[in-house]
């Protein structure tokens, strides 16, 4: 595995178009949207690729057969020399990199059904994600003017950009809020003056434009979520960009949104957790 410079990116533009699942996170490291860590099997003429968005997302894509490559990324993804402090949750493409995978991980690869031991370090946990497609007949109305007196929507700015806090929010998907204003679009749900719910664009890429959601805990379980989100999309249809959602099956709370939004369902794909 080799680390490339940022100026040999553009070598990994053509491999990237042909990957065919959801990967605005890649592109936004590789077109540098965002900071991020692109690796490759070879610096003169790379065939196999590893791109890290800075939020922890990665994409593993390309040639398959280079032995020394699969091995060298094993060793990487299992943090056998503990080179990294945190996880990293890895989508691969095409297919026949699920069973290469399997084999590389022979012995260390858990369900995330199974009851894991947080403790435990060499696993690799096996989640699924859910690629969504927008369904513009099926999404609702959720009017503005059923929403509460105290209750107010606004376009996210760069105040707000810096003081949203949690686990999902928008500083963790761009670099700071100068880009995220030239580049993106968000939109804060504000109750009594206190910032409550934000939708905002994680990725935008030609015509895509992909959402981030957080919810600030005190607030959650009141279904503000869906009027930030449904101002987001709003505003993707005014700019005549596709609303994009993708989230890990077991985050019931933000599929069931996303169908409530007028999202389908269209793909589930193998979603690894590498270990820390």
């Amino acid at each position: 595995m080799i680390l490339l410079d940022k100026q040999m990116y553009h070598m990994v533009t053509d491999s990237l178009k042909q990957v065919s699942i959801n990967n605005l996170f890649a592109r936004s490291v590789v077109e540098h949207h965002v900071s991020g860590s692109v690796y490759a099997d070879d610096a003169e003429n790379p065939k196999t690729f590893y791109v890290v968005h800075p939020y922890g997302m990665s994409l593993l894509f390309g040639d398959f057969s280079n032995s020394e490559f699969n091995a060298r990324f094993r060793d990487y993804a299992l943090n056998i020399y503990k080179s990294r402090n945190k996880f990293e949750w890895m989508q691969a493409f095409p297919k026949g990199w699920d069973k290469v995978l399997g084999d590389l991980f022979n012995g260390s690869i858990v369900k995330s059904t199974d009851n894991i031991d947080q403790h435990v370090t060499n696993i690799i946990e096996l989640n699924t994600r859910i690629n969504f497609k927008f369904n513009f007949q099926k999404y609702p109305d959720f009017s503005k003017k059923n929403l509460i007196s105290t209750v107010k929507i606004v376009q996210t700015n760069k105040k707000i950009f810096e003081d949203m806090n949690g686990s999902v929010v928008p500083k963790y998907f761009w670099d700071n809020a100068d880009d995220f204003l030239k580049r993106g679009a968000g939109f804060s749900l504000f109750v009594e003056d206190k910032i409550a719910a934000t939708a905002y664009s994680a990725f935008v890429h030609d015509n895509k434009l992909e959402l981030g959601i957080e919810t600030v805990e005190e607030f959650r379980g009141r279904g503000f979520a869906q009027y930030s989100c449904s101002a987001l999309i709003d505003y993707c249809l005014e700019k005549k960009l596709e609303p994009v959602w993708a989230c890990r099956l077991e985050n019931i709370g933000s599929f069931n949104l996303a169908v409530k939004l007028g999202f389908e369902p269209t793909a589930e794909i193998p979603y690894y957790r590498l270990c820390k």
